[in-house]
């Protein structure tokens, strides 16, 4: 009776692991499958909000390490807070759910299975984190958010990424949705032919509508109405239908590079000014902005931009003596708010570097001001710089955002801009007076303003002589006689 019962209890066991088996063929929709079982070792995929590629993308990662025992398989995407948020979660819950048997390190954000294959979780928001990924003998990686990599996501790939596949012929896809703009690395992968390219949106991930009970272009189109556009609008043709759309119109900065672009500053008599902001990051880099304006010219410059990753107070404050070398400035800015407060009492004790505080009240005025500027060509920044790059990546939050208040999104932090928000707003540019032409002595012009000077001095000095004239004949006194 015990070895009947045993049996049966033994039989019950062996059919819930075969029925809670992890098989991915029927974790992922089609359209994920297609782009997970495909054999090429470059791939992207391009696709819209809600389409389930952070689902296929945490299922590939854990099929890959059974698949592969010993095998490390590595996601990336801007910072680890992302990663956190993003596919952690999901890779916890297959392997809770499925009882693989992964060690989880909320430290290393990593899951070692039994077979000895890891998979590891990571951000690069910095050229610099890229250096963590050398050395790596990889079969799988995962780059997400794409397009909100800054141009370093070349030599990511190129110098790092692709070495690391070597040893296993491993597998790079690289996914995101579209940019707001049709440029960018991510942008030129999905139209490199050496690359296999996959394209699926939210119209195809039947969990949406399961979930909301509601057809997945009846809630676009409801979206639309709400935001008071058409389906035709570039945001909702890149978030909802996964395009390629020109949509500056989301963006808080509008960078020109036809307008805003500089290369040196121009030669002028009048004297550079300069003030230096500086945002100081908890998470994030410490990031310093140099802005330069000259008496004659109505025009700022965006002249020096540097981040710094993980700095302590010495390293801030060594970088602020470099800058304050360089460029004697007129004033140095920096966030104070929060822990800033202490580091910046910190340095002006310790130094004697009288840093103030930056206006971090009415953001959102001060990004028209420089709005404008822009508009209208009075403030330059460098083309490849971390400012101009970044402009094509702070958005709005749409689903936040109303006609009395513009809510940034926050898919995308800036360091760099708020430093150049802090220096732009004590810049003086405005103050500026147009220079004189300096005119070459013995020239025809210079003849001619040498006659008009004597004729204006003349005319000055009749109109003297005249009224002089005029106060004697009225007997004007001088109050000075009476004044003992």
């Amino acid at each position: 009776m015990i070895d009947a019962i045993n049996a049966k209890t033994l039989l019950n066991e062996l059919v819930t692991r075969i029925e809670t088996a992890f098989d991915i063929s029927k974790f992922c929709f089609p359209e994920q499958l297609a782009f997970i079982k495909d054999a090429s070792q470059f791939k992207t995929a391009v696709c819209s909000r809600r389409a389930g590629k952070t689902i296929a993308c945490a299922a590939d990662l854990i099929d890959t390490a059974l698949t592969y025992p010993d095998s490390v398989s590595l996601y990336i995407t801007l910072s680890r807070v992302n990663a956190s948020r993003i596919v952690w979660p999901e890779l916890k819950k297959i392997n809770t759910n499925y009882h693989l048997g992964g060690i989880t390190n909320e430290t290393q954000l990593s899951i070692k299975f039994p077979n000895g294959s890891t998979v590891y979780c990571s951000g690069a928001k910095h050229k610099q984190e890229i250096e963590n990924f050398r050395g790596l003998a990889l079969k799988k990686v995962y780059i997400d958010e794409s397009q909100s990599f800054k141009d370093y996501i070349r030599d990511l790939i190129d110098d790092v990424i692709a070495k690391a596949l070597f040893d296993y012929s491993g597998t790079l896809c690289v996914i995101g949705t579209p940019g707001h703009v049709p440029s960018g690395y991510f942008y030129e992968t999905t139209q490199n032919p050496d690359w296999k390219h996959f394209h699926w949106t939210m119209f195809q991930n039947p969990h949406l509508s399961r979930k909301s009970g509601r057809s997945v272009m009846d809630m676009v189109l409801s979206d639309c109405k709400r935001m008071g556009v058409t389906i035709d609008h570039p945001k909702i043709q890149r978030e909802c239908f996964g395009k390629w759309a020109v949509d500056t119109d989301s963006l808080i900065l509008h960078y020109d590079a036809k307008l805003n672009d500089f290369t040196d500053l121009p030669a002028l008599r009048g004297k550079w000014n300069y003030v230096i902001g500086v945002d100081v990051g908890h998470d994030d880099a410490d990031a310093f902005a140099v802005i330069a304006w000259n008496e004659f010219d109505p025009r700022a410059y965006l002249v020096e931009e540097t981040l710094k990753v993980k700095q302590g107070v010495t390293e801030l404050g060594d970088e602020i003596e470099r800058l304050i070398q360089k460029y004697n400035p007129m004033k140095i800015v920096m966030d104070t708010g929060g822990l800033g407060k202490k580091i910046a009492e910190e340095i002006r004790r310790r130094r004697s570097i009288p840093v103030l505080a930056a206006e971090k009240v009415r953001k959102m005025e001060y990004i028209e001001l420089l709005n404008d500027a822009l508009r209208t060509g009075r403030f330059l920044a460098h083309q490849k710089g971390e400012f101009a790059t970044d402009c094509f990546l702070i958005e709005r939050d749409m689903d936040k955002t109303t006609p009395d208040k513009i809510v940034i999104s926050d898919r995308y932090h800036s360091d760099i801009v708020d430093a150049v928000l802090y220096a732009f707003r004590e810049a003086l540019h405005w103050l500026s007076i147009p220079e004189e032409p300096v005119i070459p002595p013995g020239t025809p012009e210079w003849m001619l303003k040498q006659e008009q000077e004597m004729l204006e001095a003349a005319e000055q000095a009749a109109h003297d002589q005249k009224n002089q004239e005029l106060d004697d004949s009225l007997g004007f006194l001088d109050f000075n006689d009476y004044i003992e």
